[in-house]
């Protein structure tokens, strides 16, 4: 059998999901229901937001599904409904063994790690912020413990030196697009023998990407320049690396966050947070060892902009520290 005689059924929710889903649809695979998350409500009036997969959806005229709860008696028999022969999930929730379990193929979901690596919810992220050179996207059957079925196919890409985040989210986002495809067509012809990942820990560490929150985010200047660059990369553009803008003599507090940040080769040495700046061109931060150069940040309550634009705005910044 091939592929495109499959009955597929996508479930995913933001835009990197979309790449996938927009794939199988143009490419004329039989995507014959959407499920993807609830309108939520956002914004300063609280309107009810549709999620970018469900935008593609109805723009397509696919069936949507969206259920609040995934063991819903009604859910579970709206999907039984549809008939799928296998399903694909891209950046969903986690499944429940009565959905994972329903198809007669069963269920694959790509994952934006090269697996058992960086298994959970933030594997670009944990993957910059620890410093790899590399990564990419896994596809692989559900199982019951997250993140652990067994690998179908692994595709490979270089972080480089100066990549943040979402950088890499958009090219694994093009990249998985096409594994999907390859996915459900080796699937369909009943060709793969899926690997245990087990087979692939070869004694060394497993690495988790667990769900980063706020308090990840917030940079230690103790740390070396290196791992500073790196947490900020790791951040950018979203949710941000933060810190604290510090007065030194009245103590006044603004939060920043910062976007991007270069090493930069200075003599002298001084207590980490301390700002080194002309006050017009550049902004220089001390770390535990070595420099930063801010290159682009955020004030509080205030727009993005590079370190020149900061400067022209906020007089005497050498008064400030971070923290």
């Amino acid at each position: 059998m091939a592929g495109k005689d499959l009955r597929i059924v996508f479930m995913g929710t933001p835009g990197f999901a979309v790449a996938s889903l927009k794939a199988l649809v143009e490419n004329g695979y039989n995507v014959v229901g959407v499920i993807t998350a609830p309108d939520k409500p956002a914004g300063r009036g609280k309107k009810l937001t549709e999620s970018d997969v469900k935008k593609y959806a109805v723009e397509k005229g696919l069936t949507v599904l969206q259920p609040e709860k995934l063991k819903n008696p009604d859910f579970l028999e709206e999907l039984k409904s549809l008939k799928a022969d296998l399903q694909v999930v891209v950046a969903f929730r986690m499944l429940p063994e009565a959905v994972w379990n329903m198809p007669r193929l069963g269920t694959f979901n790509l994952h934006a790690s090269l697996l058992p690596q960086y298994r959970g919810a933030a594997p670009l992220n944990w993957a910059i912020i620890n410093g790899e050179s590399k990564t990419g996207v896994t596809t692989f059957l559900l199982d019951h413990e997250i993140d652990t079925g067994k690998i179908i196919f692994r595709r490979e890409t270089e972080i480089g030196e100066n990549d943040n985040v979402g950088d890499i989210h958009d090219r694994l986002m093009e990249t998985g697009a096409a594994l999907v495809l390859e996915t459900v067509d080796v699937l369909a012809s009943g060709t793969i023998k899926p690997i245990p990942q087990k087979e692939l820990i070869s004694g060394g560490e497993v690495k988790h990407a667990p769900k980063i929150f706020k308090e990840d985010c917030k940079i230690d200047w103790l740390k070396d320049a290196e791992t500073v660059r790196n947490l900020i990369r790791g951040l950018s553009p979203y949710p941000a690396a933060w810190a604290n803008l510090v007065h030194s003599e009245t103590g006044r507090t603004i939060s920043c966050k910062i976007f991007s940040a270069q090493s930069v080769i200075a003599d002298e040495t001084a207590a980490p947070g301390t700002i080194d700046s002309d006050d017009e061109t550049y902004l220089n931060v001390a770390c535990g060892s070595g420099w930063l150069e801010i290159t682009d940040l955020q004030l509080s309550g205030k727009k993005r902009m590079d370190a020149a634009a900061f400067l022209r705005g906020f007089r005497q910044v050498y008064d400030f520290r971070f923290e």
